[in-house]
């Protein structure tokens, strides 16, 4: 352990199974409902969805097989390995042990493929030949065009606009795999041509491009629409990272004091935290903190409510903390993290009191990528940064504090495609901002109307 950089399991040691958490919920995630506020059934999912997805989507057997194909896949770049951030411990001068789960390791340099592979074949076993989807910072699209061309589908992105302009390499990627990329709102639809009557300079937002991409799965022949988190079974697929952790520190003979992730949508937060929760539901005694910015304070400052997963209200009605439909969030480099609303389970845990929430500002997250990179080498994405920033958080407080404490983040992706942002830190041109709480009444007031979510 003294001189461990890394701890990497052997392919034959890649999990065989998803662990899926509504399994041991205590309460139930409340169901989709209609505007009505009337529990849907899977039928109205499939217009959207396989079959073979929905059936995971409301599943409550704690594990669900990985099929061979998918796992034939995942070994290209799983098991990823757990490193030890020693130099950055030495900087900090803390008695903290730092681990981080690398998933920039991927082809397409972040967790996402573990789902876009899996939803890629199970719409190919379905008869899908074309999946539509968004795409606010790139990693989904890039992820859903890597699975897409390795299994056999057409793939269409709509990239949220000022994503699309802030991370041109991000696009190239997406072609390079055979992917169609356009900047949304387009015109290509009804839903984007409405956004652009009302607001030709809009900077987009992840709501918008989620109504297109659906909007042309329902109206395509033999397509299907993929999303990169949110749902349940996208969060099931990422638990992948949790389980492998979870091997990986036994090895170390460590078990976490706490466990961070980045949340946007809370796939890659999700997929690292489930399975802890699991534990800490058992009784072990772990803090897990999702971590956002303040400038999109989804789970800091939101209501938990009933709201749609888009802006033209295409999406059944989730039980989610929200920060409203038509939400557009400001055009912050962490553009993976700007989605309105927070997956029903991730809502749900929160609202369990079974982990924590913080929002950080972009300032104090960058500063945190630079001392990353500056020890241990390697440039993390905007939206990791934040994991990055609340570790640092926690190990300064360990040395204040003078206690050991395990901390345990995910490396959720790395920078090489938003270098761009980086360019604007260096040169003094970000800045924070706070989301404004008449900005935040305007848009709560989208949801007026809708129906409720029992109370805790």
């Amino acid at each position: 352990m003294s001189e461990l950089v890394k701890v990497v399991l052997k392919d034959d040691e890649i999990p065989r199974q998803w662990y899926n958490i509504q399994a041991d919920l205590k309460k139930p995630v409340p169901p989709p409902v209609d505007k009505n506020g009337k529990p849907i059934g899977p039928d109205a999912l499939a217009p959207v969805f396989p079959m073979n997805l929905i059936e995971q989507e409301v599943s409550t057997r704690r594990w669900i097989d990985i099929p061979e194909e998918i796992l034939g896949i995942l070994k290209l770049w799983r098991p990823s390995p757990l490193y030890r951030a020693r130099r950055l411990e030495q900087a900090l001068k803390t008695p903290a042990i730092i681990l981080y789960k690398n998933e920039g390791v991927s082809p397409p340099g972040s967790h996402k493929p573990n789902t876009a592979v899996a939803q890629a074949y199970y719409n190919r076993e379905f008869g899908i030949k074309r999946l539509t989807t968004e795409t606010g910072a790139g990693q989904w699209g890039s992820a859903l065009a890597f699975g897409c061309k390795l299994l056999g589908l057409e793939c269409k992105v709509y990239m949220v606009r000022i994503s699309f302009d802030q991370k041109p390499f991000r696009k190239i990627m997406m072609r390079t795999w055979g992917a169609e990329c356009v900047a949304s709102p387009s015109r290509e639809t009804n839903a984007g041509r409405a956004i652009l009557e009302k607001d030709p300079d809009t900077p987009g937002s992840l709501g918008i491009a989620i109504s297109e991409a659906i909007e042309a799965a329902v109206t395509g022949k033999n397509t299907r629409y993929a999303l990169g988190s949110v749902l349940n079974h996208v969060l099931m697929h990422q638990t992948i990272i949790g389980l492998e952790a979870k091997k990986q520190m036994e090895m170390l003979g460590l078990y976490p004091d706490v466990v961070i992730g980045c949340a946007g949508g809370g796939s890659n937060f999700a997929g690292l935290s489930f399975p802890f929760v699991c534990d800490k539901m058992a009784g072990r005694n772990v803090r897990v903190i999702a971590v956002e910015p303040a400038a999109c304070p989804t789970l800091t400052r939101a209501p938990y409510v009933y709201d749609s997963g888009d802006v033209a209200m295409m999406t059944p009605l989730l039980a989610m903390y929200s920060l409203g439909h038509t939400f557009v969030p400001p055009p912050i480099h962490a553009g993976g993290l700007r989605y309105h609303g927070m997956a029903p389970l991730v809502s749900h845990v929160l609202r369990e009191g079974l982990i924590e929430a913080q929002a950080l500002h972009q300032m104090e997250c960058y500063g945190a990528a630079m001392k990353f990179a500056h020890t241990e080498g390697f440039i993390p994405a905007p939206e990791t940064s934040h994991a990055i920033a609340m570790a640092i958080r926690e190990a300064e407080k360990a040395r204040e504090e003078g206690k050991k404490r395990v901390i345990l983040f995910n490396w959720s992706g790395h920078g090489l495609m938003d270098l761009t942002g980086y360019q604007a830190y260096l040169d003094g041109k970000l800045s924070d901002f706070a989301l404004p709480e008449e900005m935040l009444t305007r848009s709560l007031a989208s949801m007026e109307g809708l129906p409720r979510p029992p109370a805790a």
